[in-house]
C-alpha cells in the first residue's frame, strides 16, 4: 500500500511539473524569450522571461534611452561634434574604428551604435553626456530602477561580458518599450547599410547587425547582441496595422536560429492579436468651458492613441469611455496633462490615456473678462435681478 501511495505521489509531482513548465514552443532553442505589445506592455508569450542572463550588446538599448533623453533635454544636439577619448577608441569588440582625438557628430555616432553596434561609439557618447562612463552607467542603473526593472544590473554601457552585468528578456522588452517612444531612434535602427566619413580616405561601410531589418517587412529595429557568454541575442520590433510588437530572445545557439525564432514570434503575435483604436492621437473627445482664460472654450484631445489590444479569436470588446479632469489651470499649453480618458470593459478599467488641449490657452486679461461679462449679460447667461 505504501509503495502504491509513493508511486502515486511521484506521478502527481511529475504531472504537476510538466503542467507548470513554461511554453517554449515559439523559442525552443532560446534560454529566454518574450513577446510584448509596445503600447500596453502586455505580454503575449514568454519563456523563462525573468532569468538573469548576459544581455551582450542589447545593453546599448538602455544607453540609447539615455542618449535620446539627453537630446530631448538639449544636453546634446544631433549636429554637435564629439571628441573621442582614448578610453573610447580602445574599446574592444564591435567598433566603428574611432581614433583618439577624432571628432564625430552625435548623428553619426548614433548610426555607429544602432547599425554597427559600435562599442567605441557608445562610450564616446556616454562620456560626452555624463563626463565618464562610470557616471553614465550609474544613470543607466538609476533608469532601470525608475522603470521598475528587478533583474537588471549594468556594469558598462556597451555589453561586453562583466561580472554582475545582467538583465532578463522581460527587462529588455521594457527597455525597448521605453526606447521606441523616441520615433527618431527607429529612423536609425531601420537603416540596413550606410557610410561614415563618406568621401574621405577613412570612409567606413556599416551594415546592420539585425538582418531582419532587410529581410522581414515591417521590422524597423532594434538591437542584436553576442558574446561567448551570452550566446546570440536579439530584440526586434515590428509595426503593422497600428500595432507595434517587441520580441526578445536570449542565449540562442546561432544568429540564424535567433532570426528564425524571432521572425516566428513576430508572425505569431500579428496572427493572433490586433488593436482596436478607440480614438487616434489628437482626435477631439470633449470641449470644456474656461472661466478665467483668454479662450472661453477649448477642445480636449488624447496625447497618444487610445487603443485596446485584443485576441482575434475573442473578437473586439465593447469599450466604454469616461473622462476625468484634474483641476483646470488658467494657462494651459498643448501637451500639458489636464485629465485622463479611461477605457473600460463594463465596470473594469482597461487603461487610461492622458488628455491635453489642442490649442495653447493663456490667462484672460481684465478687458477679456469684462467683455465676456457683458456678452453673457446680453445673451442671458448672466441674469441681473
Amino acid at each position: 500500500m505504501k509503495k502504491i501511495l509513493f508511486l502515486f505521489i511521484c506521478l502527481f509531482l511529475f504531472i504537476g511539473g510538466v503542467l507548470a513548465k513554461e511554453d517554449n514552443s515559439l523559442s525552443p532553442k532560446a534560454k529566454s524569450a518574450i513577446i510584448m505589445e509596445a503600447d500596453s506592455g502586455e505580454v503575449l508569450y514568454q519563456y523563462n522571461a525573468h532569468a538573469k542572463l548576459a544581455p551582450a550588446s542589447m545593453t546599448k538599448m538602455m544607453s540609447l534611452v539615455l542618449i535620446m533623453e539627453a537630446i530631448d533635454k538639449g544636453v546634446i544636439k544631433y549636429d554637435e561634434m564629439v571628441t573621442v577619448s582614448k578610453n573610447a577608441s580602445d574599446m574592444g569588440g564591435s567598433q566603428i574604428l574611432l581614433e583618439t582625438g577624432e571628432s564625430m557628430s552625435v548623428d553619426d555616432l548614433l548610426k555607429g551604435i544602432t547599425v554597427a553596434s559600435g562599442n567605441d561609439a557608445v562610450v564616446a557618447l556616454a562620456e560626452k553626456i555624463a563626463g565618464t562612463e562610470d557616471n553614465f552607467v550609474k544613470m543607466m542603473n538609476d533608469k532601470a530602477k525608475e522603470l521598475g526593472l528587478k533583474n537588471t544590473n549594468f556594469k558598462n554601457c556597451h555589453g561586453l561580458d562583466a561580472k554582475d552585468h545582467y538583465s532578463s528578456a522581460y527587462d529588455m522588452a521594457i527597455i525597448a518599450k521605453e526606447l521606441v517612444k523616441h520615433q527618431k531612434i527607429l529612423d536609425y535602427s531601420s537603416i540596413y547599410e550606410t557610410y561614415l566619413r563618406k568621401g574621405t580616405d577613412k570612409q567606413t561601410w556599416l551594415v546592420n547587425t539585425n538582418k531582419l531589418v532587410r529581410f522581414k517587412q515591417g521590422v524597423d529595429g532594434l538591437k542584436t547582441g553576442y558574446t561567448s557568454s551570452s550566446g546570440y541575442c536579439l530584440t526586434a520590433t515590428m509595426k503593422k496595422d497600428n500595432m507595434r510588437i517587441i520580441a526578445v530572445t536570449m542565449g540562442e545557439p546561432s544568429s540564424d536560429v535567433r532570426n528564425d525564432e524571432v521572425s516566428g514570434m513576430l508572425d505569431y503575435a500579428f496572427a493572433q492579436y490586433a488593436m482596436n483604436t478607440i480614438y487616434n492621437k489628437g482626435t477631439i473627445v470633449d470641449n470644456i468651458k474656461l472661466e478665467k482664460s483668454d479662450m472661453e472654450n477649448v477642445d480636449v484631445v488624447p496625447i497618444e492613441d487610445a487603443k485596446v489590444l485584443y485576441k482575434k479569436t475573442d473578437g473586439k470588446k465593447d469599450i466604454q469611455t469616461e473622462i476625468k479632469y484634474d483641476k483646470i489651470k488658467k494657462e494651459i499649453k498643448v501637451g500639458d496633462v489636464i485629465g485622463e480618458l479611461i477605457l473600460k470593459d463594463g465596470d473594469k478599467k482597461i487603461k487610461s490615456v492622458p488628455l491635453t488641449v489642442n490649442k495653447n490657452v493663456g490667462k484672460a486679461s481684465f478687458i477679456d473678462l469684462l467683455i465676456r461679462y457683458f456678452k453673457d449679460m446680453i445673451t442671458g447667461n448672466i441674469k441681473i435681478n
